[in-house]
C-alpha cells in the first residue's frame, strides 16, 4: 500500500462533546516504553492503536490487568486527526496532532508492533507478519478505515504537483494549506467521494475555511468556490443541513450534487467528475485549488474475513457492539458496519457501551447496555465559527447543550480547536 493509503487505525477527522458523556472521566498514567510481543496468548487482544483501540485497551487493563492485554499496531505515531481540518486551513500546526504510539498505549499493556494478516475466529487466533500466531480469549477489532487515493486516476502521484491537497493524509494535509495560500484566481474545488468516509462533515469544513481565508486576503472576488459531492444532500441530518444551506447561500458557494471525482490531471490542473445521475457522462473542471477526499473502505485484512459482512466491515450488533456470530469478538469505530457516522465522538460513546457489553459477556451474562448511534461532528464554518451537530442512528438531533446547536458559534469553535484535543489525549485515550 502506498503511504497515502495508510491511516492510523480508528482515528478520525471529527470529534464531539464526549467529555460530557458518562464514563469518559477516568484517567490513567502514561505508558513509558513499548515492548515487543513476548507471548502468543492474551486474555484480551486489541487490533488497532487508534482512538478505539487505545480507549478499549485502557478499559480492558482495568478489567483484567495490563499483563493480560495486548494491542497490535504497526504505526510508530498516533495522530489526533480531527485537528487536520484546522491544519489544512492554516489554523493549527501538524506537529500538535501527533504523539509517539508508545506514549498513548496504557502502561504495562503489551504493544505488538506488527500488522494483522489474517483472522481465524473459529480457532480464537489471529496471524501477524512473519506467520506469528497470537491466540486470545476475547478479541476487540478497532482497525479503522483505509484510504484509497489510488482509485482516482492520476493519484496519489498527482500530489507531487502544486495546487492540490487532502486533509485526510499526514502526507498531504499541509499541501492543502499551501494550495490555499498560493491561490490567485479561478476555481477552488472540494470533493466528497462515492464511498463511506470518516467524518462526513470534513470534506466541506475546509471549503468554509478557504472561503474565510480568501475573504481575509482580498481574493474572494476572484474565486469560484465549488463543492462537488457524490451525495444527494449537503448533510444527512435535516436540522444541520438547513443551517449549512443558509451558510452556503450567504457566502455564494456552489454545490453540485451527485458528482464523483474519478480523475485528476494534475499537470493540467484539471479534475474529472462523473455524473452519478447520468452514467458515462463526465465533466472536466479547471482548478486553481483542489481538495481531495479519497474513496475509503475497510482494511484489506477484513475483506472476505470470517468476521466481516459482504462489504468487508466487521459485522456487529448495532446496540451492543458484540459480533453477530462470534460472542467473544467485538468491534468498535470506523471498521464496523454500525449505521452511524465514523467519528471520534462515536468511538467515545461506543467505548462506554462496549465496556459494559464485555463485562457482562465475561460473566456469561447477556449484554444490556445499548448504543443509540450517538455521534457528533463540529462543522467548522469559519476561523471562529462552528455548528455542533450531534445525532443518533435515526439522524435525529441528540444535543448536549440547552441552545440551538444549528447556529454558528465562536464558543463551539474554541471547544473544537482547543478543548477537544486536550480531552482526547487526557480522557478518551485513558
Amino acid at each position: 500500500m502506498s503511504p497515502f493509503g495508510a491511516v492510523s487505525s480508528c482515528s478520525h477527522l471529527c470529534s464531539g462533546v464526549w467529555l460530557l458523556k458518562p464514563g469518559m472521566q477516568k484517567m490513567s498514567s502514561l505508558h513509558t516504553a513499548a515492548r515487543c510481543a513476548a507471548r502468543d496468548y492474551y486474555e484480551v487482544l486489541v487490533l488497532g492503536g487508534g482512538a478505539g483501540g487505545i480507549a478499549m485497551s485502557a478499559r480492558m487493563k482495568r478489567k483484567v490487568g495490563a499483563e493480560n492485554v495486548a494491542v497490535v499496531e504497526p504505526s510508530k505515531t498516533h495522530y489526533y486527526q480531527p485537528l487536520w481540518t484546522l491544519v489544512g486551513g492554516g489554523a493549527k500546526q501538524l506537529a500538535t496532532s501527533a504523539r509517539p504510539m508508545g506514549s498513548v498505549i496504557p502502561k504495562g499493556v503489551e504493544w505488538i508492533k506488527s500488522q494483522v494478516t489474517a483472522l481465524d475466529p473459529d480457532k480464537n487466533c489471529v496471524w501477524l507478519e512473519n506467520d506469528f500466531k497470537v491466540s486470545y480469549k476475547y478479541l476487540i477489532i478497532a482497525l479503522g478505515i483505509s484510504l484509497h487515493y489510488e482509485k482516482i486516476k492520476g493519484l496519489p502521484e498527482g500530489f507531487n504537483y502544486p495546487k492540490i491537497g487532502s486533509n485526510y493524509s499526514v502526507q498531504t494535509v499541509e499541501k492543502t494549506w499551501r494550495a490555499l495560500q498560493d491561490f490567485k484566481e479561478g476555481n477552488a474545488i472540494f470533493t466528497f467521494p462515492n464511498t463511506p468516509v470518516k467524518c462526513a462533515g470534513a470534506p466541506q469544513k475546509i471549503m468554509y475555511l478557504a472561503d474565510a481565508y480568501l475573504r481575509k486576503t482580498g481574493k474572494r472576488s476572484k474565486a469560484n468556490i465549488m463543492f462537488n459531492t457524490a451525495l444527494g444532500v449537503i448533510f444527512g441530518v435535516k436540522k444541520y443541513a438547513d443551517a449549512l444551506l443558509e451558510v452556503i447561500k450567504d457566502r455564494d458557494l456552489t454545490v453540485n450534487y451527485k458528482r464523483n471525482l474519478i480523475e485528476v490531471r494534475a499537470d493540467k490542473q484539471e479534475a474529472v467528475f462523473e455524473n452519478l445521475d447520468k452514467p458515462g457522462v463526465t465533466e472536466v473542471h479547471q482548478y486553481e485549488m483542489l481538495h481531495v477526499t479519497p474513496p475509503m473502505g475497510p482494511p484489506a485484512v477484513l475483506v472476505n474475513s470470517p468476521v466481516s459482512d459482504e462489504g468487508g466491515w466487521v459485522d456487529v450488533d448495532k446496540q451492543t457492539l458484540q459480533h453477530k456470530k462470534y460472542p467473544n469478538v467485538f468491534g468498535i469505530g470506523d471498521c464496523t458496519n454500525l449505521p452511524t457516522s465514523k467519528t471520534a465522538a462515536a468511538v467515545a460513546a461506543q467505548s462506554g457501551v462496549l465496556d459494559k457489553t464485555i463485562s457482562l459477556v465475561m460473566k456469561n451474562e447477556m449484554p444490556v447496555k445499548k448504543y443509540d448511534g450517538y455521534t457528533s461532528c463540529p462543522l467548522v464554518t469559519g476561523y471562529n465559527k462552528v455548528i455542533l451537530a450531534e445525532f443518533d442512528y435515526n439522524a435525529q438531533p441528540l444535543e448536549t447543550f440547552p441552545i440551538d446547536q444549528s447556529k454558528e458559534r465562536a464558543t463551539m469553535y474554541h471547544m473544537k480547536a482547543d478543548m477537544m484535543p486536550l480531552l482526547y489525549w487526557n480522557a478518551l485515550l485513558k
